[in-house]
């Protein structure tokens, strides 16, 4: 019951405080932030211990970074092999040695100064990467570069972790953690542990590449939502447990798994079955790091609090500033990378927990370094909003607006839906003209068939809006929806209009009825799946029975005008009233005496006798 009253009470500050932050422009991460202060245990006290529960909230960074990962195909990731060990290794390196020399010129020996810049050197992934999303940069050079460092952060814990043991000042043996996988691994030799560990990281990719292609494509063939949500989880929650098994970061094992899955054709479902706990999970971090603000220590000792807090944000900005400057980050993107970065980072809590456990820093100072790091990261959003508000219109001279060419270069201008024989032919014509697009299709059986032909094809319910907008719907400019059936088609068309409603929809209409369903729910252009191929066969048809091409092709154009608009006006009367089979009929006599009419003078034939010649060269050359 306590558990539910908590999550109750989390759920409540989200939904209060998120839309009014977000309305007043602060964002929703402060509003996150601001939450859980409100209910934590220094204000309001609806919350006590809120330590359990941001354990379980990181796991939504875990979930982030594996998002992350399904967006960055391998040989993108390559492209940034240069920012991310430059500008990310650069970034730890300078910074540690920095505020080492600064808490060694405040008195502390140099194990504890290493050990408090290695801690402070990370940066908050989570908050970093959710404003650079919200404010659409993480496609621009600031959000290049952001990604960059905090990636290399997130390696780079891993032999933090291996280090501070190393630096305990007080000469006695360092405590493990006790945990059964780390003294497991502590048991065996140094090479047999990068072994286990190299081993770990070859499996995880074996099994992304080979084994999990044909597991996707049984649960899809289910056709159970709710089997692929689970299943998607189960993907995360089993790569985290391996990579603590073998002592590695739980994020950056999930970082690897979505590189590895980035080509695979269910990507887009699997991205759209986790963001919704990764959202809901983000958030409760945020709030948990609110709430777990220690107000005693800041009215015990504001001054030192404060100057740390300002201290520590203060040397980042400069340091990343000069990074940026040094790597070429333009103008206001360099503001962005700077502001983005300046906080202390989710791992920071861990890692000061982790040299609490080894006598590497002593209580207090691991109290102050908390609340230090929870209060940089509420600062976070205030700078952010500072620079918004200030930085930025001072480098609004147009040279920002051209964005690079997108990181992930997943947002196609035009999306099909459905490829079978219909949206085949469509797609074919548009990529052999140089058109990018993104194909999705609910059929796993037809999908791995089409794949084996060279075909870039992804698995997709695209009646779902989150699956539509995984997809890049936000971005594209055309949906094709070339699905075969009439309630999924009008369903995507439903869904498109509401969710995206600046998507032009070219859309495959069954019969004449459903044209006209389509007419009324706005769709731009609409094409009766079978009117031109049966069209073209009458036409070859009366040309095998003895009429001449011209005569052919002249009663088939007549014939499609007419049809055209007898559609249009029988749009505007409901299927089945008597107007509408008035209309009908009378448009079956009209079309017979227009079709049946001689109306071709002897010149007309004389010309059309020519471009029919003319024809049958090109024809039979």
């Amino acid at each position: 019951m306590a558990l539910l009253q908590e999550a109750f009470l989390f759920l409540a500050a989200g939904v209060v405080a998120v839309p009014l932050a977000s309305r007043l422009g602060l964002g929703s991460v402060l509003g996150y932030l601001i939450a859980g202060v409100m209910i934590g245990p220094f204000v309001l006290g609806f919350v006590g211990d809120t330590e359990h529960i941001m354990h379980f909230a990181e796991f939504g960074v875990v979930m982030m970074l594996f998002l992350i990962g399904l967006e960055l195909q391998p040989p993108v990731l390559w492209q940034l092999r240069k920012p991310i060990l430059g500008m990310g290794g650069l970034q730890v390196i300078v910074t540690t040695l920095i505020i080492a020399g600064i808490a060694m010129l405040f008195g502390f020996s140099w194990q504890m100064g290493i050990a408090i810049g290695l801690i402070l050197s990370s940066s908050s992934t989570a908050i970093a990467l959710q404003i650079l999303g919200e404010k659409n940069l993480m496609q621009t050079e600031g959000g290049k570069g952001s990604f960059a460092v905090l990636l290399f952060q997130d390696i780079a814990v891993i032999p933090i972790i291996a280090i501070l043991p190393l630096l305990t000042s007080q000469g006695s043996e360092p405590i493990q953690v006790a945990t059964a996988n780390s003294s497991y691994l502590d048991s065996l030799p140094d090479w047999q542990q990068a072994l286990v560990v190299i081993g770990a990281i070859i499996s995880l990719i074996l099994i992304g590449r080979y084994l999990l292609r044909p597991v996707f494509r049984f649960i899809a063939e289910s056709h159970l939502r709710e089997m692929f949500t689970a299943t998607a989880l189960m993907l995360v929650v089993g790569t985290a447990l391996l990579m603590n098994m073998v002592g590695l970061s739980p994020a950056l094992g999930a970082f690897i798994a979505g590189v590895v899955l980035a080509n695979n054709e269910y990507r887009h479902e699997l991205e759209a079955n986790i963001d919704p706990f990764k959202a809901l999970l983000l958030g409760l971090f945020f709030m948990s790091v609110g709430a777990s603000i220690d107000f005693n220590l800041l009215l015990k000792h504001p001054l030192m609090v404060s100057l740390v807090v300002l201290g520590l944000v203060a040397v980042k900005f400069v340091i990343l500033w000069g990074l940026a400057k040094i790597f070429n980050i333009q103008g206001g993107y360099r503001y962005w990378f700077a502001f983005a970065l300046a906080q202390g980072g989710e791992f920071g809590f861990v890692l000061l927990s982790f040299s609490l456990q080894n006598q590497v820093l002593p209580a207090e100072i691991v109290d102050v370094l908390t609340a230090a790091i929870a209060l940089s990261m509420v600062l976070t959003p205030v700078l952010i909003l500072f620079n918004e508000r200030l930085v930025q219109p001072l480098f609004e001279s147009g040279e920002e607006e051209a964005y690079e060419e997108p990181m992930d270069k997943q947002h196609n201008p035009v999306i099909v839906a459905g490829f079978g024989r219909f949206g085949q032919i469509v797609s074919r014509l548009l990529i052999a003209n140089g058109v990018q697009v993104t194909v999705l299709d609910h059929s796993a059986t037809h999908i791995e068939r089409v794949r084996r032909f060279g075909f870039k094809i992804f698995y997709g319910d695209a009646s779902r809006d989150d699956l539509l907008h995984t997809a890049g719907a936000a971005k594209a400019k055309l949906l094709v929806i070339a699905v075969d059936d009439r309630a999924t088609i009008t369903k995507i068309v439903e869904t498109s209009k509401r969710h995206f409603p600046n998507l032009k929809l070219y859309v495959r209409a069954y019969d004449v009825v459903h044209y006209h369903e389509l007419q009324r729910l706005g769709v731009d252009y609409i094409e009766r799946e079978l009117f031109l191929g049966s069209l073209h066969l009458g036409e070859m048809v009366l040309q095998e029975l003895g009429m001449r091409a011209y005569q052919a092709r002249r009663k088939a154009q007549q014939f499609a005008k007419h049809d055209q608009d007898t559609t249009k006006r029988l749009s505007s009367f409901e299927l089945g009233s008597k107007k509408y089979i008035s209309i009908s009929q009378q448009a079956r006599e009209e079309v017979l005496e227009l079709l049946q009419a001689d109306r071709i003078n002897r010149d007309q034939q004389e010309q059309d006798n020519a471009w029919n010649a003319e024809e049958r060269t090109q024809r039979h050359p």
